[in-house]
């Protein structure tokens, strides 16, 4: 079955539309962030990079993503 461009479009997203609700759900809860994300404060200067939860998002979709594409 092959997938029309359009169609991935609408897929991917809706994909970026639910991570995005589901990320400012997570935000407003208060979890705090992890050990080994990069919080950098000055006067007026706020440098956030979440190192550990990027790496911990790729384990988890990597797995996601072998589960659902596996023939």
């Amino acid at each position: 079955m092959e997938l029309k461009i359009g169609t991935s479009l609408i897929v991917i997203g809706l994909f970026i539309l639910i991570l995005g609700v589901i990320w400012y759900f997570i935000e407003e809860s208060g979890v705090p962030r992890l050990p080994g994300d990069i919080l950098i404060q000055r006067d007026n200067f706020t440098f956030f990079f979440p190192v550990v939860t990027s790496i911990l998002l790729s384990i988890a979709l990597t797995i996601l993503f072998n589960l659902f594409m596996r023939k």
